[in-house]
């Protein structure tokens, strides 16, 4: 009874927190408001500045923020579990650097942002498609031969990417191609929530769906076979599901790093291990966590950091303290 009540009690957390940070958030920034200032903004009372800031910057890059930070998180939480490995994050099948490198092409082909977030999101799915179609032709250990495709697979994406920032302007492309493999949330819209809403909503579903046989996965390969899981098409929809919302997420946010590897291990100090509790708790947390740092990025100095540098310094010592902390090492 009382595991149960400490359980209740961080999943309580895990969705009041990000609640609290995402009003916050809507209050903080170079155009502030007072909670008057906010109460009056909802009731249409404001001024036309105010609202044109509320309803157009504020609120679609925070809801932005929940989507992509959710997304990464729940990803990275299937991966842990499917890979059974704590150190796995979503761009180990190469989502991320396939991403960039899309991007990046379509930045130095004078690409709209339209285009932009297209080829990220197709070189996104293609990276990880290819990563498991070598990992599959690895037949001694299929786990291990699809993680080293990932790198793989990854690391050659990266090499593109640099090669096309020797290519690019350096007075007007550079910077942009730049400053879009840092990361960030300043340049999106409702539009662009909307158009990723499906995917991450469809991804969404379908890991909710696996909790069960992921957990499963976790047990071990034979043990989960031995309970009549077809473990090879379970990782594949795990994979699928994954890659969409890595993908989906990364094209408009940028590369953005360590949430979907630090934010499944707070939720398990929360709510445990077990998938049916985490997921959702992951999608709280990394949303909120997500926000807390854009927020961040666009109050602590009047030039806005990347938000992926930004992740860096926060997930990097936090992981380090996790670490310590746990001194039996990861769960």
């Amino acid at each position: 009874m009382p595991e149960a009540w400490v359980l209740k009690k961080g999943a309580l957390l895990a969705w009041i927190l990000p609640l609290l940070i995402c009003v916050v958030s809507l209050c903080c920034g170079a155009y502030g408001f007072t909670v008057e200032d906010f109460l009056a903004l909802c009731r249409g009372e404001g001024a036309d500045t105010a609202l044109a800031v509320l309803w157009e910057i504020r609120l679609p890059r925070i809801l932005a923020g929940l989507l992509v930070g959710g997304a990464l998180a729940l990803a990275g939480a299937a991966f842990q579990g499917m890979f059974h490995n704590p150190l796995v994050s979503p761009d180990i099948l190469g989502a991320s650097a396939g991403a960039g490198f899309g991007a990046s092409l379509a930045i130095l082909l004078g690409a709209d942002m339209a285009g932009i977030q297209t080829c990220a999101f197709v070189f996104g799915l293609a990276a990880v498609g290819l990563a498991t179609l070598i990992g599959s032709r690895i037949q001694a250990d299929p786990t291990l031969g699809l993680i080293l495709a990932g790198i793989l697979i990854g690391m050659l994406c990266s090499a593109a990417t640099a090669y096309l920032k020797i290519l690019a302007d350096p007075d007007s492309k550079l910077p942009a191609i730049t400053f879009w493999l840092m990361g960030g949330l300043n340049s999106v819209n409702l539009h662009d929530v909307l158009v990723v809403l499906a995917p991450m909503l469809l991804g969404i579903l379908g890991l909710m769906l696996l909790r069960w046989p992921i957990n499963l996965l976790t047990q071990g390969e034979d043990e989960a076979r031995s309970l009549g899981l077809n473990t090879r098409r379970i990782r594949l929809a795990v994979i699928c599901c994954a890659t969409l919302l890595s993908a989906s997420a990364v094209c408009i946010s940028g590369v953005v790093g360590w949430i979907g590897l630090i934010v499944p291990h707070l939720g398990r100090s929360l709510v445990g291990a077990d998938n049916r509790r985490l997921f959702p708790v992951c999608l709280s947390l990394g949303g909120g966590f997500t926000v807390l740092v854009d927020t961040l990025a666009r109050s602590l100095s009047s030039l806005e950091i990347p938000l992926g540098i930004l992740t860096a310094f926060v997930g990097a010592p936090f992981f380090l303290y996790y670490m310590v902390r746990r001194k039996s090492g990861f769960a």
